[in-house]
């Protein structure tokens, strides 16, 4: 109250409190509120835009560049490029030209800071090349291998193959495995109900797209001689 207020004045312990102003004008350096992340577009997107997120305070406001593998980009040359914020967006990207690291760079009278390194890496899969695939002969209780051979790809693949006609999948048991890492079908002891087409088809993780590679006949031989079992891929 009054009283410990005229005390306070006497004896010189009045702790008076300014409310703190919450605009930054303090002059100082830049410094990242974001930082850009590695990105991965699918090629086939229908929003054709790419955004590498920077964001950055200081005072005075910095002005920001990026760079990509080490070099500038240069905004005002390339129609596609344009800094929104501070992010870098990219319209119409393009896996040959716009792959690589970018890196956020931003200045004021204080100092420059540069980000960390975000990769840019495009999803896609091609269609496979070849239209047909040789017979495969073998001989019953022989081991065998169909190749995959998957088409140019970026992005994580998964593998399956298709037996005779879609959907009737190869099921995978003690007899038959197809390899994640390949995508190639290994099928040990070939019996009668082997016989037939083989699909293989790969899907893109990113993207989901499918393709299917041609069908590739199983056959048995029955003259006791010991044939290829290797098929070279597409």
């Amino acid at each position: 109250g009054y009283i410990e207020w005229q005390l306070c004045i006497l004896y010189n312990t009045c702790h008076i409190f300014v409310p703190c102003n919450t605009d930054d004008n303090t002059l100082h350096g830049p410094v990242f509120i974001q930082e850009p992340n590695n990105v991965i577009f699918p090629l086939d997107s229908e929003e054709k835009k790419v955004k590498l997120s920077c964001e950055v305070k200081g005072n005075p406001k910095p002005t920001i560049r990026w760079k990509l593998n080490g070099t500038s980009v240069d905004v005002g040359m390339d129609y596609r490029y344009s800094v929104v914020g501070g992010s870098l967006l990219i319209n119409n990207p393009n896996k040959t030209q716009d792959i690589g690291m970018y890196q956020c760079i931003a200045t004021n009278s204080f100092g420059t800071i540069v980000s960390r390194e975000a990769k840019l890496q495009f999803a896609y899969l091609e269609n496979f090349k070849t239209r047909t695939r040789s017979t495969v002969s073998v001989r019953q209780g022989q081991g065998m291998v169909l190749l995959c051979g998957p088409p140019p790809h970026s992005g994580e693949l998964t593998y399956a193959w298709i037996f005779n006609e879609y959907p009737s999948f190869v099921h995978q048991d003690n007899r038959r495995f197809v390899s994640q890492e390949t995508g190639n079908l290994y099928i040990a002891k070939v019996e009668t109900s082997d016989v037939g087409n083989y699909t293989c088809v790969v899907t893109n993780t990113v993207t989901n797209n499918k393709v299917l590679g041609p069908p590739t006949p199983l056959i048995l031989r029955n003259d006791g001689k010991i044939s290829g079992l290797m098929l070279s891929s597409a």
